[in-house]
């Protein structure tokens, strides 16, 4: 099995738990928060798509699906277009509301299939390439697609946890 095997494998299941996540939610239920201050599953649905999607986009120079398949604009967020959620505030996190798990799955589907294409698209060699000189180390393509894939599966599962707060079960 060749490294990008794994990475589809990883990618994958993020996807399947984003469909377990949201599956059969409505709007109430995707935006309610369990604390004050707490995120709802929109948030972190979102959230974890649009980082997943603004990572892969520039690790490999590509423009983000969220703008170029005009998702900001399907989701109506008032939040500025290039806005991943990073350090947000409950205020924000207040302002990702939807009306449709269909819209969270269907922007993730489409940033997913992004990702796939990119995946099979590697070689061994690419992933030590530098995509991120801020760091010290510098962070490779490796590191940095291992990094997307362990933040949104935790993000997930804390979606899939607050839908069981929320559902009372």
């Amino acid at each position: 099995m060749h490294a990008k095997d794994i990475l589809i494998d990883g990618y994958s299941r993020i996807q399947e738990e984003v469909h377990a996540a949201v599956e059969g939610l409505g709007p109430d239920a995707l935006s309610a928060r369990p604390a004050a201050d707490a995120n709802s599953v929109a948030w972190l649905v979102w959230h974890l798509t649009r980082v997943q999607d603004d990572h892969v986009a520039d690790a490999f120079g590509l423009d983000q699906v969220w703008l170029t398949e005009d998702w900001h604009k399907r989701f109506g967020l008032g939040l500025p277009p290039r806005d991943t959620g990073y350090g947000h505030s409950s205020a924000q996190v207040a302002q990702v509301r939807v009306d449709s798990a269909e819209l969270l799955t269907g922007y993730y589907d489409a940033v997913h299939a992004r990702s796939l294409e990119c995946l099979r698209a590697l070689t061994a060699a690419d992933l030590e390439r530098v995509v991120d000189e801020r760091w010290d180390p510098p962070v490779t393509l490796g590191v940095r697609l291992v990094s997307v894939l362990s933040d949104d599966l935790q993000h997930v599962g804390q979606a899939a946890y607050v839908r069981g707060v929320v559902l009372g079960g």
